[in-house]
């Protein structure tokens, strides 16, 4: 059976534990992901938002409002054949991290800067031993080696399920030190998302905000907070 039908056609959805994790059940039966492989969830946390994904669904299935169930797929059919080089991907991230590139003026904007991003490479050299060098405009600067590999580490022990849901918070936000602090719940999502949208809030604020960046940006942010939902679920701390 297929997760990706046209039409709803089932009545009821459950929860069951199975040998490879918590399965989600239409009338009785599992749901399987596009490549047809039991879509099994490591937790039941998860479970739960996938279920409450199928629920609501009404008489056409909106893959766009089921962000948990995507990630699940994505997680199964494309991550976990391949976890390295997907981990690879990820922690490139750190080479060009949208944090270390700072504004050159005007003074405000480097204080705005500073006050929400200083912080979070204090964290990485803390917690990662990973102290990545600032550069002021655009053009790239060499990172410390030592720096790439500590902060490759936790990358590469992550799950397949992890590691989809990290992608997301990375490709979002552009900066894979953003991502980890969503990932250990350095901060609020949230609050992480604003500090990605640092230079962007800026622009908005100086010359009006454009309605289809606007529009686009509310979808990365979506896709970062239901990235990070989707993360804080694996704990399975409920």
């Amino acid at each position: 059976m297929s997760s990706w039908a046209r039409r709803r056609f089932w009545s009821e959805v459950h929860i069951a534990p199975g040998a490879e994790g918590y399965q989600v059940l239409l009338d009785g039966r599992p749901v399987n992901t596009p490549a047809r492989v039991p879509l099994a969830l490591p937790t039941r946390a998860l479970a739960e938002r996938v279920a409450a994904e199928w629920r609501a669904q009404e008489e056409r299935i909106d893959p766009e409002t089921m962000p948990a169930t995507r990630a699940a797929n994505a997680a199964i059919d494309k991550v976990r054949p391949q976890p390295a080089p997907v981990a690879a991907m990820i922690a490139s991230y750190a080479e060009a991290d949208l944090i270390c590139y700072r504004a050159q003026a005007p003074d405000a904007l480097v204080a705005r800067e500073a006050a929400a991003w200083d912080p979070l490479l204090d964290w990485a050299a803390e917690r990662f031993g990973a102290r990545l060098t600032v550069a002021r405009g655009v053009m790239h600067v060499a990172q410390p080696e030592a720096a790439l590999r500590a902060l490759a580490r936790p990358v590469k022990r992550m799950t397949a399920f992890e590691l989809a849901a990290v992608h997301d918070l990375v490709t979002m936000s552009g900066s894979l030190v953003i991502a980890l602090a969503a990932a250990e719940h350095r901060a609020p999502p949230e609050q992480l998302w604003r500090c990605s949208r640092i230079d962007e809030d800026w622009q908005a604020e100086l010359w009006g905000e454009d309605a289809e960046a606007a529009a686009l940006a509310r979808g990365r942010e979506r896709c970062f907070l239901d990235a990070a939902a989707f993360l804080d679920d694996l704990s399975d701390h409920r």
